[in-house]
């Protein structure tokens, strides 16, 4: 077991190296169900050259929310709808976060063209004069 988590660390996320029965094994399901996923749309593997179907840790983690939503009751479209949103959610917040980091660094560009802007004024002392002692 051991061997394995230390194989699964050093395997990219994204990297398809899972055949659809040890894939199926991960997330729980019988092999024909990933097929089926496939079909629906549900999720889409990796191809060999031969056509061989590989699936990486994306894809089990995954299987894994496909499930989760399966068992609450939810239907394969309602399952695809679902996913689509997380989806598009995900792709937002990181369209978000890339705005906010783009809108940071151009407000401290502001602020540092301010600083180069300013000119240091030699305050000169003003003497007071009282207009009845002239």
């Amino acid at each position: 077991m051991q061997r394995r988590v230390d194989f699964e660390v050093r395997v990219s996320r994204d990297r398809a190296v899972y055949v659809i029965s040890v894939a199926a094994e991960l997330a729980g399901v019988h092999p024909q169900t990933l097929r089926i996923y496939e079909r629906k749309g549900l999720l889409d593997p990796a191809r060999t050259g031969g056509g061989s179907r590989r699936y990486s840790e994306a894809d089990i983690a995954r299987l894994q929310r496909i499930q989760e939503l399966t068992n609450e009751g939810l239907n394969l479209a309602g399952v695809k709808r679902v996913l689509e949103l997380e989806d598009e959610l995900r792709r937002n917040r990181a369209e978000v976060e890339r705005l906010q980091a783009e809108l940071t660094a151009q407000v401290e560009a502001t602020h540092r063209q301010y600083r180069r802007d300013l000119v240091p004024v030699r305050q000169a002392v003003a003497l007071y004069r009282d207009k009845g002692r002239e």
